[in-house]
């Protein structure tokens, strides 16, 4: 198993990480993340598409109040480059359900998803970090949480 200071960094621009967001729906908070993801040039526009067809064959709700919304296998023409977005709902949007403060948008060309999605889940499925990415009010913290230095990871 490799440790920490073997993974890449996750793939954030800045510009792809919004901490008062406001979405009144699960629909309306996903196309939100697909945009940010086209904002900085990781996306067509067509993937939003995609990302709303994944939800609703499967939820991308993964608790802590976190969502990752995605594209399907068949968008991933659609990648330009592997990305993810970080949007935080600090009013909360329904999650058939569950109230989600936090999405964190993944675009990944090929099998790309598998790394972040399992890059993310280190993090997320941590209840300290989850609080602390919820938490967040300045795009430093958010940094910080999802691109930790790797000198710090390996001491």
């Amino acid at each position: 198993m490799a440790d920490s200071a073997d993974m890449a960094p996750l793939p954030l621009d800045p510009r792809a990480i919004r901490l008062t967001a406001v979405a009144d729906s699960r629909d309306d908070a996903i196309r939100q993340c697909g945009q940010a993801l086209a904002d900085v040039g990781a996306v067509d526009e067509s993937y939003i598409g995609a990302m709303l067809e994944r939800e609703r064959s499967i939820s991308t709700y993964v608790g802590e109040g976190v969502a990752i919304p995605h594209g399907t296998l068949v968008a991933k023409d659609a990648v330009h480059h592997d990305a993810i977005c970080v949007l935080r709902f600090p009013g909360g949007v329904d999650w058939n359900g569950d109230r989600v403060t936090v999405c964190v948008g993944i675009a990944a060309r090929g099998d790309g998803h598998v790394r972040l999605l399992s890059e993310l889940a280190q993090i997320l499925l941590d209840p300290d970090s989850a609080r602390a990415l919820r938490d967040a009010t300045e795009l430093s913290d958010v940094i910080d949480l999802l691109q930790p230095s790797r000198e710090d990871a390996s001491t």
